[in-house]
């Protein structure tokens, strides 16, 4: 899917991805680009704004592009000492009524045009451990690789430039509105808002369609109809469906309203496994001979209406240590049975599932799409 000039390091936990990125950050020479949902004024948020402000000090250009409401709870001057030194900082989609909902949930680190790190973790220290003994379990690919990094570098370039909206908002909507097309190339899909099937969405099912077997590990899981059938039906020609699914989760509601298709997954022979130890976080779909990784996850938001980075590898490698990661998550979650949901699920539960499902799947894209 996507031929790359050094095959990818795979990290799982901030314990180890944190330290790559800011040595990544602290040998850059010309030019860093980084773009996360949430930055967070803690430990591991200061690390990242000293490191940044250090490399904007020795002359390199620094652009950093967080999402308004993601990072909320930033104070006003967190970035001053990274905009003092030249850096440039710009909130995505400044919380206003009108187009609330359209959030840009990508994470990125792209460092002199040829080393860049995609995956699903924020810059907050949550994630720092080894997503099993402490901190929330996510996964972190770097890259060394030319094009996919200019085509990062366009797409970045295009959402950073019309980050606040601009006076006049209507009139600078009209005019994002091409932003809404999904971004094409080969082993990097640009997923924008939109209520047609992306790219990375028509290529997940191009290979839930055509492969023996599938490993999804999502920590919001709410996938069109489309996307569950295919799922049975690998099944049904003799393959092999499995999903990992949080225990504990950050968001409640999501889970609720994921559990409205455990049954019928399960009656179907689709294994379901919810990871115990922290917090799943990582959004990581090995299908077939193809690994997809990034920040997307297989629910309406990140699927319509989130801005989301997802990179496809049939590499070897990449394979091989993506199973790895797999099966030790396995060995950190319980499996969930048919008999044992349904008696896990009283009439009041299936209720607030309802409920859930409905606003997360109904009235969220209503409200969110302009």
């Amino acid at each position: 899917m996507t031929a790359i000039s050094k095959a990818p390091r795979w990290f799982c936990g901030g314990h180890f991805f944190y330290p790559a990125m800011l040595t990544a950050i602290a040998d850059a020479k010309s030019a860093i680009e980084l773009e996360t949902y949430i930055f967070t004024d803690d430990r591991i948020g200061n690390q990242f704004l000293q490191a940044l402000a250090e490399a904007a000090r020795r002359g390199v250009r620094v652009r950093v592009l967080v999402d308004a409401y993601g990072s909320l709870l930033l104070p006003d001057n967190f970035f001053a000492p990274l905009t003092a030194c030249g850096g440039d900082v710009e909130f995505f989609n400044p919380l206003q009524f009108d187009c609330f909902g359209v959030r840009n949930h990508r994470k990125l680190l792209l460092c002199d045009g040829m080393t860049l790190f995609i995956g699903g973790a924020n810059i907050a220290e949550e994630y720092d451990g080894d997503g099993v003994a402490r901190g929330w379990f996510d996964t972190v690919t770097r890259i060394e690789d030319a094009p996919m990094a200019r085509r990062l570098l366009e797409e970045f370039d295009r959402l950073f430039s019309h980050a606040d909206f601009g006076p006049a908002r209507l009139r600078k909507l009209r005019a994002f509105r091409p932003l809404r097309r999904n971004g094409e190339s080969p082993g990097l899909f640009a997923v924008n808002p939109g209520r047609r099937a992306g790219s990375f969405q028509r290529a997940l099912q191009e290979a839930l369609a055509t492969s023996p077997s599938a490993d999804l590990m999502t920590p919001y899981f709410l996938p069109r109809r489309h996307l569950r059938k295919l799922m049975r039906d690998m099944v049904k020609r003799g393959g092999r469906v499995r999903l990992i699914l949080p225990g504990p989760c950050d968001v409640p509601l999501a889970r609720r309203a994921g559990l409205i298709y455990y049954q019928g997954l399960l009656r179907a022979g689709v294994e379901i496994y919810e990871y115990q130890p922290q917090i799943l976080h990582a959004k990581l779909y090995r299908v077939g001979g193809t690994v997809f990784a990034g920040s997307s996850n297989l629910d309406v938001r990140s699927l319509k209406l989130n801005y989301e980075w997802m990179a496809g590898f049939t590499d070897p490698e990449s394979l091989k240590q993506v199973k790895s990661i797999f099966e030790e998550a396995l060995r950190h979650s319980r499996r969930i049975t048919l008999g044992e949901f349904r008696r896990s699920q009283t009439l009041w539960q299936r209720w607030g599932n309802r409920w859930a499902h409905f606003l997360l799947t109904r009235i969220d894209p209503l409200v969110a799409l302009p």
